[in-house]
């Protein structure tokens, strides 16, 4: 991928510390993320997929700097430069005062459009609201800038008046897509912005999405656990699995050509209709470990149908290329080499 850098996170990670006992005192930490690196260019949108409890959200709210307001134990690491036009700022140890005036350029569409909407508030008090707290428009432009955005998301002037109750929740999630473009931002990170919705209704908002995007000249970030969804309207798909970044390639590149078997578990987990075969796949098998004791070496062995031992169990592979180019990295000791057949069940051979 070419292109200008909007941005680069380098090595972040992300703990949370668990306390138990009668005391409460601190007896572990979860690693929500653990060393992930990642670039965002300007214009593209990046698919981040993976199970739920991957880390996927975690990295999203990093990124927007609202995770110490959620829990103020939380320790993050690593960097998370973001090109201003001012020059290059490290988000990641800023605090709520430093980050106010990036905040505009990085803004969050949340999986659940009703608890991020105000029940409240009417449509038009809660984008007036925020377009006069940042100063966006003149106070007598604020109704037309209201008007605009509506517009901008599909949706009729007479909403402006209705409370986040009265919407559907493909009209709901359109109106919190409207808060998000009111400060006319340059990054949109959308978590799951689509998995709350009707499958009749996901299409829709996901091409309204790309639209904006190519509209508005938008860097996005696509949060799910959908590779449907990502596929859609992904420029390249980093994939996630239990806080990191096992595969990441161009979207054609990783769907035809996916190395990692956790990607590949993941891909025929989606249902399609095959001749003379049943309309799902059995996927990844099992549960992923808990966060709090993961596994030794490769995090992904225990569910792997082409572990090997002791190589698997002690050593963690790093994210790096193979015979693709230097645009497809897995995390994989077999991702550039073929394991041994009989390790090889037939429902990866059809992946591959």
């Amino acid at each position: 991928m070419t292109g200008e850098i909007l941005l680069d996170v380098q090595d972040l990670v992300v703990k949370f510390p668990v306390f138990g006992g009668v005391l409460m005192r601190r007896v572990g930490e979860v690693e929500a993320v653990k060393g992930i690196s990642f670039q965002l260019h300007r214009g593209e949108t990046l698919g981040l997929v993976g199970e739920s409890g991957c880390g996927k959200t975690t990295v999203g709210r990093a990124i927007i700097n609202i995770l110490r307001a959620m829990s103020y134990r939380v320790e993050i690491s690593g960097r998370i430069l973001y090109h201003h036009a001012s020059g290059v700022v490290d988000l990641a140890p800023l605090t709520r005062a430093q980050m106010r005036p990036y905040r505009p350029d990085i803004q969050m569409v949340f999986q659940d459009p009703y608890s991020s909407l105000n029940p409240r508030m009417t449509v038009r008090q809660a984008l007036a609201e925020l377009l006069r707290a940042h100063r966006m428009v003149p106070k007598d432009a604020v109704e037309a800038r209201c008007r605009e955005l509506l517009d901008l998301v599909g949706l009729a002037p007479r909403a402006l008046d209705a409370h986040p109750r009265q919407f559907s929740g493909g009209q709901r999630q359109r109106v919190a897509i409207a808060r998000a473009l009111a400060l006319e931002p340059e990054l949109l990170i959308a978590d799951e912005p689509v998995s709350s919705l009707d499958v009749s209704v996901q299409a829709t908002v996901l091409n309204l999405l790309d639209e904006l995007r190519a509209k508005l000249g938008l860097t996005v970030l696509l949060i799910a656990h959908n590779m449907a969804v990502v596929r859609h309207v992904s420029d390249r798909v980093a994939v996630m699995y239990l806080g990191r970044i096992v595969e990441t390639a161009a979207t054609d590149e990783l769907f035809t050509n996916p190395r990692h078997p956790y990607t590949k578990g993941l891909l025929t987990a989606v249902p399609r209709l095959v001749p003379g075969r049943a309309s799902e796949s059995a996927g990844v098998v099992g549960d992923p470990p808990s966060p709090v004791d993961p596994p030794s070496g490769c995090r992904f062995h225990p569910r792997c149908p082409i572990a090997q031992e002791p190589l698997c169990s002690t050593e963690d592979p790093a994210l790096a290329a193979g015979s693709s180019g230097p645009a497809h990295l897995a995390a994989c000791h077999f991702a550039w080499r073929q394991p041994p057949p009989a390790h090889t069940p037939e429902i990866l051979q059809e992946a591959t």
